[in-house]
């Protein structure tokens, strides 16, 4: 077993050779860690001694990145307190480390805030709500991932200046969901936790309120007919492409999409053949068939997200033949911010490790999911480029709709988490009653003002002119 300790993870693993428990024993076990981890232990948020300074892990994080796609990275992170927390995973990381944990160790996305979460097509074309970044993911404690989804809430509750008891319902429900959720899962079968999902063309929630749910359930049947009509031939491919000269090329829009030099890109001159190569042997057998149909085309940089922006992403058009495009979405992968503090991956290359963890915390992932390494020893993972991809605008929401959206994100955290973790263990750690619900609350409050401090540091170091940032019109 896991055992807990503070202020590090630990690594302990399992084998085929330990002994059988039922899900009792292990809810028992769960409830011993908190003789030495209470869950009052969670609660709020202490600045340790010797913190990090979050401006120069900021800094120190764009260590691979495009040194010219930086400032548009502090751009976009200047544009307000949420804003700032999206692009600061490394800072929260080095700041959950500091914080007493549970021990119990899950496959965490790492980087778990509202708009990591969203809708997406299925190999069977159904359209499933899921975590859908997992750049950071990396084995971890679970709390860790709870308190950056929790925290993200209470900061867009803030940013959309809704009451501080709306604000605190929301938090709290949200905990209430996933460990009412993790309890659920603590007591269905093995297999059926595996092949569990969030259906949005079937979602309810019978615990919320039934208006809101109806308005919720319409505004999804209306996006995903919108998704169905943007097809990659008739949407994306011009919105992205042109053929002037007779042949198909992505269109430069410096300096959010552009072509890269060799020494960005080296394999130019090749079209990418060795690390095309490499992807496709990533691939599974029945999926290189597929993928052997198209021909690469033309790649470019595309600048994507905030935490992303400067790393190395771009988009690869291949096509099968005329008005059959395929467009594949080529992000760089480091290290997870994780890393220092849960341990190394035990993959080698850091697109497979972000792959392995999408494949076991998402329940239905992108056929094209793959990876391989170029030849400047980047890593990178592939998968299809906004394959009815929806991702919720908070700034349309109102307290009705955040409580919703929030306790749907607690759900496929919950759900992602009993994949890999032990549920009956972390719901025995939880327990039945609101105290753990109360102590992340408290956290994710007492963090939404550590968050703003550090938001006024940067914008100060940028005022300063310790930081460069363009903000875009």
């Amino acid at each position: 077993m896991d055992r807990p300790v503070s202020g590090k993870a630990v690594r302990g693993t399992r084998t085929h050779s330990a002994p059988y428990r039922t899900p009792d024993e292990r809810a028992a076990q769960g409830r011993i860690i908190r003789d030495s981890i209470p869950r009052s232990l969670q609660a709020g948020w202490t600045v340790p001694a010797r913190r990090h300074d979050p401006v120069e892990l900021l800094v120190a994080s764009n260590q691979h990145r495009l040194a010219t796609l930086v400032p548009i990275r502090f751009g976009r992170m200047s544009a307000s307190p949420f804003a700032f927390y999206r692009g600061a995973a490394a800072v929260m990381a080095a700041d959950l480390a500091s914080a007493p944990t549970s021990g119990l160790r899950v496959q965490a996305c790492g980087d778990a805030h509202l708009m990591n979460f969203g809708g997406f097509a299925t190999p069977e074309r159904n359209v499933i709500f899921d975590i859908n970044d997992l750049d950071e993911t990396l084995p971890a404690p679970f709390e860790w991932d709870l308190k950056r989804l929790a925290a993200s809430v209470v900061i867009a509750a803030q940013h959309l200046e809704l009451q501080h008891s709306d604000m605190t319902r929301i938090t709290t429900d949200l905990v209430r969901e996933y460990r009412e959720r993790m309890h659920d899962y603590a007591a269905m079968r093995a297999l059926d936790v595996w092949y569990d999902k969030i259906d949005l063309q079937k979602y309810q929630d019978r615990s919320a309120d039934p208006e809101i749910v109806e308005a919720v359930r319409k505004r999804i049947s209306q996006r995903i007919e919108a998704e169905r009509r943007k097809t990659v031939p008739d949407h994306l491919y011009p919105k992205l492409v042109t053929e002037e000269g007779g042949q198909p090329r992505i269109k430069d829009e410096p300096p959010l999409i552009f072509h890269p030099t060799e020494e960005i890109a080296p394999g130019l001159q090749t079209g990418y053949a060795q690390a095309l190569a490499s992807y496709r042997e990533s691939l599974a057998e029945h999926v290189r068939v597929l993928f052997d149909r198209f021909h690469f085309v033309d790649l470019a940089i595309k600048v994507v997200g905030v935490g992303s922006v400067g790393t190395l992403c771009a988009v690869g058009l291949f096509m099968a033949s005329d008005n059959d495009p395929l467009f594949l979405q080529v992000k760089e992968a480091n290290a997870s911010v994780l890393e220092p503090y849960a341990g190394k991956s035990r993959h080698s290359n850091h697109g497979e490790r972000v792959i392995a963890g999408q494949r076991i915390m998402q329940s239905a992932s992108d056929v094209f999911l793959g990876w391989s390494r170029g030849q400047n020893g980047r890593d990178f993972y592939f998968r299809q480029l906004r394959d009815m991809k929806m991702s919720v605008i908070i700034e349309a929401l109102d307290t009705g709709l955040l409580r919703q959206y929030a306790r749907m994100c607690a759900h496929a955290l919950a759900r992602a988490h009993a994949r890999s973790g032990d549920a009956a263990m972390m719901a025995g750690y939880m327990g039945s009653g609101q105290t753990f619900d109360d102590a992340i609350t408290e956290f994710a409050t007492d963090y939404s003002s550590q968050n703003r401090r550090d938001y006024r540091e940067f914008i100060q170091a940028i005022r300063e002119g310790r930081i460069q940032a363009t903000t875009e019109e």
